[in-house]
Parts: structure tokens; C-alpha cells; sequence
């Protein structure tokens, strides 16, 4: 059995982007109400997602994750998160019908409330001159209003997080089971706003086509559990230590250790630091887990990094998020897929688009391009392509409602137009046609990638 570190050991190792709190003694509380809580998600839950990402490094399936940058305690109604999971099953099926692949649906919510910063004040201007407070950390740790006592870190938060956790995972386990997924729903889940651009009257040609397929499978007897409902997984960035150790428990099957606050936790950027403490975490607990490699990273980080984090090498258990950025990841990914392909180890490359393109528009506000978002999943897949590799799956972030917070697409969404719906607490999102636009793209992406497989495969067996 694996030794769970305590967070005394954690904290010795000088951990990164953790909130400074005011009152220890407040810690202590938070800390001992999560660790009697009831776990969010099973061990044997866990266990099957990493047989599903195993058969995405394997070449076998496609992995799409997404949800919002941070979620919010305010966000957690039945509409945002039926909204969320609408998208994801929409661009899953666009994925699944259009590129004949089976799609992992791994959700970037039930978890996603605290988020890393490149400082830790920010200042405003104001009548009386500049103010500085402590910057917004995540509904997880602080409030988002630009007040002192909103700043300051509670960690009575952290008992909010799984509270809104185990309310929206109750939320998407009642939609999945209960007839939303089900795939004759593939026309109501659109909407007017989505038939009225080109991607949604395109995927309401493909939802006909799809109509008419079930009908005949009805008619002949076939009718099987899949076409009624879904798996869907959650996943967050494991960022607070206390949260996460504190939902960290021993397996009574196993006897080993599991993060039930989510199915996949996954390392950040900021947060991969090789002898730190969140490595050393993740590094213990028996979870699919993921770690984002940046511009930065050398073909040795990678190789260290597995061995860490998948000594044994067992498929599906690690997942490496690449986010380079448009305009590098022709040249920064190559290095590292050939390295870890060369030393033979299981891994899933997936290609987050977002975190390497954002600007600050002339407005003021952070954004990006959509250009720049397919650019670098082109690029992603490009380099796959040429070394025979895997593009494993796209891990983006979004949300089901028309928000305007990144520009271009068919929408046309250009800098002036971000103000009229600008409603994310932390980095801009794709909404829901930019969303279904990407599906289609990817979609025939991974159906020249499928052929080329194909092809491949022939000429070994020739």
C-alpha cells in the first residue's frame, strides 16, 4: 500500500501557488470537515477511466475535455450545468459520427474552482490612487469583488468546493442516466441560436442522419444501452493541497490510495516542479492523472516526469497535456513525442489550444483567437501525423452559453463585441458554436488521421 503524504510533509516541500490564510486554526476545521466527508467520485470509477485513456494512448479512442476556466459557486444551477454537458455531448457526437472514433467525455468541472496566477496582488485604479489587494485565486480561496474582505482567504471555501461538487455531479449523473444523453435527443439539443449559424444547421444534417440510422436499428431489434446513455468523467486541476490530500483515501479494494474529489486530476504549468509537492501527491494516488507540459519542457522533463508519476507504465494511467501555443508547437512537440515514443512509454498526447494563445485585446480584455485555437490542434495533429503518433484528444475550455470572450469563428466575434457578453471570472472561453465549429474541425482532422492509420496499417501488412 502506498503512504498518502501528510500536508506537513507537503508543505515542507515549499509548494507553489497556495493561498496564505489568516487563521491556521481555520485551516484545521476546513481540513477535518473534508476529510469525514463522503468521497465525490469511486475508485472503481477511476479504474475505468484509465482502461478508457489507455485505449487512447493506444490509438483506439479520442479523449475531449472541457468545461470552464473556473467554475463558480454562483454557477452551480441546473441550467449552467446542463448547458455545459449539452456542448460536450454535442461535440462528442460530431467526433464520434463524423471521424468514427469512440470519444472519452471528460468533463472540466465538478472541481474546477481554484486557479494559478502569475502574481499574487493586483492593483486597480481608483479615485484615491492606486489599490492593491490580493489577487482572485478562485471561488476555492477568495472572492471575485475587488474589496479587502473579499481578498482574504477563507478556507471555510474549500467545504463550499465540495459542496458544489457533489451538487453538480449529482446534476450531470441525473442527466446521463436519466434520458438527456440519449442519443434520439440529438435534436433538441440544439438550439435556435446554434440552427441558425452554418455549424449548427450542419450538425442538424448530421443529427438527421443520425436519426434516421436509429430508426433502422429499431427496426431491426438493435437497440443497446449506449445509444440511452453516456459515461462521463469529471476532472480539475489538483492545485490546493488541503483539498486535495484531504479527499485523498485508502481504497477498501485495493488498499491503495485514491483522490475521490474527481476521476482525473492533472498537474499545472505553473505547478510541475519535478521535487514538489504536487508531483509528490499525484505521484502516490492510483488516479488517471494528467500534467501540462509548456514551451519550457525538454524531452528529458517528459521522461522524468513518467517516471515519477507511471513508474510501473501502466496504460492510461498518465495523460500529457501539451499547450505550447500556435506559433510553437511545430517546433517545441516533435522533440518530446519522439523521446517518450522512443523509450516505449504509454502515454496519451492531448492538445490543449487555449493557455498558449492568450492576448489582451485593446479593450482591455483577455481573449483569443479561434484562428489560433485550430491553428495549434492543426499543429498538434501535423506532428502526430509525421511521426506516426497518436493525437490523442483535445482538452479545451468552454461553456454551453452564448458568451462573447473569444474572437473570430463563424460568429465573426471581433474585439468590440467582447463586451457584450463577457462573463468568465478568469481566462475567455469558446461558447457554444465556437464550440460545435471546433468539434467539426477536429472531427475531420481526426478522420484524415484515422485514414492515415488505416493506410499505415495496410502497407506493415503487406
Amino acid at each position: 500500500m502506498s503512504a498518502i503524504p501528510t500536508l506537513e510533509q507537503l508543505h515542507a516541500l515549499g509548494p507553489l501557488q497556495q493561498p496564505t490564510y489568516p487563521d491556521a486554526g481555520a485551516v484545521d476545521a476546513a481540513v477535518a470537515r473534508l476529510r469525514t466527508a463522503p468521497p465525490l467520485v469511486f475508485a472503481g470509477e477511476c479504474d475505468d477511466l484509465t482502461a478508457k485513456i489507455a485505449a487512447v494512448s493506444r490509438g483506439e479512442a479520442f479523449l475531449l475535455q472541457g468545461g470552464d476556466c473556473a467554475e463558480t459557486f454562483a454557477g452551480v444551477t441546473a441550467d449552467n450545468v446542463r448547458n455545459k454537458l449539452r456542448v460536450l455531448l454535442q461535440m462528442a457526437v460530431v467526433l464520434t459520427y463524423a471521424a468514427s472514433v469512440p470519444v472519452v467525455k471528460l468533463g472540466r468541472l465538478a472541481g474546477q474552482y481554484a486557479k494559478p496566477r502569475s502574481s499574487d496582488f493586483e492593483t486597480r485604479p481608483s479615485p484615491d490612487g492606486p489599490v492593491t489587494l490580493p489577487a482572485y485565486r478562485g471561488d476555492a480561496v477568495n472572492g471575485y469583488d475587488f474589496t479587502p474582505e473579499s481578498r482574504v482567504p477563507d478556507p471555510q471555501r474549500l467545504v463550499d468546493v465540495y459542496n458544489s461538487s457533489a451538487a453538480t455531479l449529482n446534476l450531470v449523473r441525473a442527466f446521463v442516466t436519466g434520458g438527456y444523453a440519449d442519443l434520439r435527443q440529438v435534436h433538441t439539443w440544439n438550439t435556435d441560436f446554434v440552427q441558425s449559424s452554418p455549424f449548427g444547421q450542419r450538425y442538424e444534417a448530421m443529427a438527421d442522419e443520425i436519426e434516421r440510422a436509429l430508426t433502422f436499428m429499431k427496426a431491426i431489434g438493435a437497440d443497446p444501452d449506449e445509444f440511452h446513455r453516456v459515461d462521463f468523467h469529471s476532472s480539475h486541476e489538483a492545485l490546493l493541497l488541503e483539498y486535495e490530500q484531504a479527499l485523498t483515501r485508502i481504497d477498501s479494494r485495493t488498499d491503495e490510495p485514491y483522490n475521490v474529489s474527481a476521476h482525473f486530476v492533472w498537474i499545472g504549468e505553473r505547478t510541475r516542479q519535478l521535487d514538489g509537492a504536487h508531483i509528490e501527491l499525484l505521484s502516490k494516488i492510483k488516479n488517471p492523472i494528467g500534467i501540462k507540459l509548456g514551451p519550457t519542457t525538454t524531452p528529458d522533463d517528459a521522461l522524468a516526469y513518467s517516471a515519477r508519476l507511471n513508474p510501473d507504465n501502466t496504460p492510461g494511467r498518465l495523460t500529457f497535456i501539451t499547450r505550447f501555443g500556435a506559433g510553437k508547437i511545430r517546433d517545441g512537440l516533435p522533440a518530446l513525442v519522439e523521446k517518450v515514443t522512443a523509450e516505449g512509454l504509454n502515454v496519451a498526447w492531448v492538445c490543449d489550444p487555449m493557455h498558449g494563445n492568450t492576448f489582451e485585446a485593446s479593450s482591455g480584455y483577455k481573449t483569443r483567437r479561434f484562428d489560433d485555437v485550430i491553428e495549434e490542434v492543426q499543429g498538434f495533429f501535423d506532428v502526430h501525423r509525421s511521426l506516426g503518433t497518436w493525437p490523442g484528444g483535445v482538452h479545451v475550455e468552454l461553456t454551453g452559453d452564448d458568451v462573447t470572450e473569444c474572437v473570430g469563428g463563424g460568429e465573426e466575434i471581433d474585439e468590440a463585441q467582447l463586451a457584450n457578453r463577457y462573463e468568465s471570472v478568469c481566462d475567455p472561453r469558446l461558447n457554444r458554436v465556437q464550440s460545435l465549429e471546433l468539434s467539426f474541425l477536429v472531427a475531420e482532422m481526426l478522420r484524415a488521421a484515422g485514414r492515415e492509420g488505416r493506410a499505415s496499417g495496410v502497407r506493415e501488412q503487406g
